[in-house]
């Protein structure tokens, strides 16, 4: 399957969305991604993470990692897909934990996700992992959406990669054109 394709299916079940979006950032964006609108259909998900399954194929890898919460139904779907255990850290009093299950000394693991943006949780996995002897050895994810500041320094392996410009907004060139509306998706609160 094609990135094309991919980003075809996101866009078919409202997981890609276009238009003016205000970020838990503050800053403005044309676009928007929310995975967890592709994952509410498990033939989709299976569809679009089958091409990351198979650019995973050759690590030989032990496990799957996804932090919760949304790298949780990746680590499900692409651990069925691998063969392999799928397993996940949560917070606890805010911290990342690997809190209900095991990871062996030298287990190679792949950190998923549904979006890579900044890195932040996936590094605070990769940190729970490796304290516990494991070796992380690659990220996978839906859609990248790296900046230039991600904390990532692993391999990344995505269904598609995503160049969605953020704006300050007073700087926002959506804004100055008045077309749209300004739509605050998302949980997080400002």
């Amino acid at each position: 399957m094609s990135e094309s394709n991919n980003i075809k299916i996101l866009k078919e079940s409202e997981a890609f969305l276009e238009g003016h979006f205000l970020l838990s950032s503050g800053k403005h964006s044309g676009g928007y991604c929310q995975c967890a609108h592709l994952l509410r259909f498990p033939d989709k998900a299976a569809e679009v993470l089958h091409d990351v399954a198979e650019k995973l194929r050759d690590l030989k890898i032990d496990k799957v990692c996804g932090p919760a919460m949304g790298g949780v139904i990746v680590a499900y779907e692409l651990g069925r897909q691998l063969g392999v255990e799928s397993i996940f850290t949560e917070r606890v009093d805010n911290v990342m934990t690997l809190k209900r299950f095991t990871v062996n000394p030298g287990d190679k693991i792949v950190i998923t996700e549904d979006v890579v943006t900044t890195g932040k949780s996936t590094m605070e996995t990769v940190k729970v992992l490796e304290d516990l002897g494991a070796e992380v050895v690659a990220v996978a994810c839906i859609a990248d959406r790296r900046a230039e500041n991600s904390a990532l320094t692993l391999p990344v392996y995505s269904a598609v990669k995503l160049d969605i410009k953020a704006y300050d907004a007073e700087e926002c060139p959506i804004c100055k054109e008045g077309k749209l509306p300004l739509v605050k998706p998302g949980s997080r609160k400002q």
